[in-house]
């Protein structure tokens, strides 16, 4: 679990303030919600995706060898943590291309190397729960989650029962209490 201080709390601000919307949203996982994390809001910020990143590399767990960041949202949350940690990164796709090298994994080679999955937003954590599953099919050492925001009802039980670690800087209760300090 993500430790409690200011600067969390002035990152869950920020977070808010830029990704989180309200409305009527159909989730990756049919799920229909009224309010809804837009992490490419946040992504897209060079300034604040920095700062994640930072917040997020001591969340990576010891021994991870190349970051896998997930199609489309992991990727440029992977590629900041890759910057900042200096560990190479692995970019997942949901299924490999037809074309050129018809990889699933580009990037770095995954291949009996220890795998951490960098994902942006964790709600029932099928695709993620996919694409180790794919991973791990490749050889890689897939264990680790790590994650912006997890907003699962259940803490990630889809990953655990998988066999893998959910590492979230951030909970849904962590950004409610946010919005509502600033309401």
């Amino acid at each position: 679990m993500p430790q409690h201080d200011a600067s969390l709390d002035a990152l869950a601000d920020q977070v808010n303030a830029i990704a989180r919307l309200t409305g009527t949203f159909t989730l990756r996982s049919g799920q229909v919600a009224t309010e809804y994390f837009d992490k490419y809001r946040f992504e897209a910020q060079p300034v604040l995706l920095a700062r994640i990143a930072e917040a997020l590399a001591p969340l990576v767990p010891a021994g991870t060898e190349v970051l896998a960041g997930l199609e489309m949202g992991g990727i440029p949350i992977a590629t900041a943590l890759s910057l900042h940690t200096g560990l190479p990164a692995a970019f997942v796709r949901k299924e490999a291309k037809q074309y050129g090298t018809a990889q699933l994994a580009e990037g770095s080679d995954v291949v009996g190397k220890r795998v951490t999955v960098v994902e942006d937003v964790i709600t029932t954590g099928g695709q993620v729960v996919i694409s180790a599953n794919d991973l791990r099919a490749l050889g890689a050492v897939v264990e680790h989650v790590v994650c912006v925001i997890d907003r699962s009802p259940d803490h990630g039980a889809a990953l655990t029962a998988e066999g893998l670690t959910m590492h979230a800087l951030l909970t849904r209760a962590q950004l409610d209490a946010a919005e509502a300090r600033r309401s």
